[in-house]
């Protein structure tokens, strides 16, 4: 039977504590960026009329995919890139038929969502769903540029909502 010195003691606690610590790390990694679940209410944030500001979307690519093998008339498959400089504005737009994911390349971004009480920040690495029910706008608070890339299906190629 092997007996535990102090420094084999020592050397277990370590581990154990960095694995406690990591866990800790990627449950709140996994939350990032989530309406806490008390704050979920529907329709608790009135639609509000800002005008983008220190935006720029520039579309990366998209695809018809009506001409694909899914067959999916009258929609497109889009990817952008959006640079929100800081006290930029994402103006309200509804996700109710237009589906997205949005990735945090850089910065931080606070979403005010149409089903959330509180405001949501988005740090870099953070990834938004947007889906049917989803409502909001989006602000730079910050002082560094936040970079998002989107992919998302839109119906109307004329509708340029962000």
């Amino acid at each position: 039977m092997m007996k535990s010195t102090p420094s084999h003691m020592l050397r277990n606690g370590l581990t154990l504590a960095a694995i406690i610590a990591g866990s800790i790390a990627a449950a709140s990694a996994a939350i990032a960026g989530e309406c806490p679940a008390d704050k979920l209410k529907p329709n608790v944030r009135e639609k509000v009329d800002y005008k983008p500001v220190g935006v720029t979307d520039v579309t990366l690519g998209s695809i018809d995919l009506e001409k694909q093998p899914a067959h999916i008339a009258g929609r497109e498959l889009r990817f952008r890139k959006l640079t929100i400089e800081p006290g930029g504005i994402v103006p309200w737009h509804s996700h109710d038929d237009r589906p997205a994911l949005i990735f945090v390349q850089q910065g931080e971004i606070v979403e005010y969502a149409s089903n959330c009480a509180e405001p949501i920040v988005h740090k870099a690495g953070d990834i938004r769903p947007e889906v049917f029910g989803t409502s909001h706008w989006w602000k730079n608070l910050g002082k560094e540029t936040v970079i998002l890339y989107v992919g998302d299906v839109r119906r109307d190629p004329r509708d340029h909502n962000m």
